[in-house]
């Protein structure tokens, strides 16, 4: 694809609605909302890199209650014309088809590949790629079990979200929401695993979120890893103008 002259791509992800409280989730909802109004006008595409929802399961006729600002926002820029595509991270696994449907957002639940005026781009959540976090892989290997998932939406949703809720607030970012320090490359799944596809095959763009840090990093082969941080902290996001991928934070006036 070749992007039309002054539009942009742009990529963000971990918004992680529904955190810490209520409150504050809905301040960061609108600030969320006010951002991408401010895009609007040159945005070609919009790339959401999963955990947009602290926890989001969708049963056959019922979805989380709330985001109403952010889901009414996506459809109204949706409807407009904007392309938009989204990642199931590790904490909104379940999505059924309730963006698809109602907003016109194609979900993507594995790594692509784009390629946006010759550079090519390998866009994904992150959650179980590269070598270790063997634990999370088995878990999640368990929850993308169509069986499980079967069984799962045979407990009432006041039960069921109220579990995925309780389970999302005991990982470590609920315990310091200040993110956690980038490890170094050796101890990075992260950088681990586009180090292994660099050996496969040329990328000159990882997008990932999932890592909570806001990190441009650049690899051989004039390679780059990005992540994209969260809105937790940060407020950022990244940006390709068809030339080069800045990885900014959104601040008002």
């Amino acid at each position: 694809m070749e992007l039309p002259k002054g539009k942009k791509i742009y990529f963000a992800s971990d918004f992680h609605l529904g955190i810490p409280g209520a409150a504050s989730s809905l301040e960061r909802e609108k600030r969320i909302c006010r951002w991408l109004d401010s895009i609007r006008d040159d945005a070609a595409q919009l790339f959401l890199v999963g955990d947009l929802f602290d926890a989001w399961i969708e049963f056959k006729n019922v979805v989380p209650k709330g985001y109403t600002r952010f889901l009414g926002k996506l459809a109204e820029l949706s409807d407009s014309g904007l392309h938009i595509e989204a990642f199931t991270g590790n904490h909104d696994l379940w999505m059924r088809g309730y963006f698809e449907d109602e907003l016109g957002i194609v979900v993507h639940h594995k790594a692509i590949e784009r390629t946006f005026n010759g550079k090519k781009f390998f866009i994904a959540h992150g959650d179980g790629l590269g070598p270790g976090d063997l634990k999370y892989k088995l878990l999640k290997s368990v929850l993308r079990n169509p069986v499980c998932q079967w069984l799962y939406r045979r407990v009432h949703p006041d039960t069921g979200l109220g579990m995925a809720k309780f389970f999302s607030y005991m990982g470590p970012k609920h315990k310091d929401f200040d993110g956690r320090p980038f490890l170094g490359p050796e101890k990075e799944f992260l950088v681990q695993f586009a180090l292994k596809k660099l050996s496969e095959e040329h990328i000159d763009f990882f997008i990932f979120g999932h890592r909570h840090i806001m990190l441009e990093y650049p690899l051989p082969q004039n390679s780059t890893y990005v992540n994209l941080g969260d809105w937790i902290n940060f407020n950022s996001y990244a940006v390709f103008d068809g030339d080069k991928l800045l990885l900014s934070a959104y601040k008002e006036n």
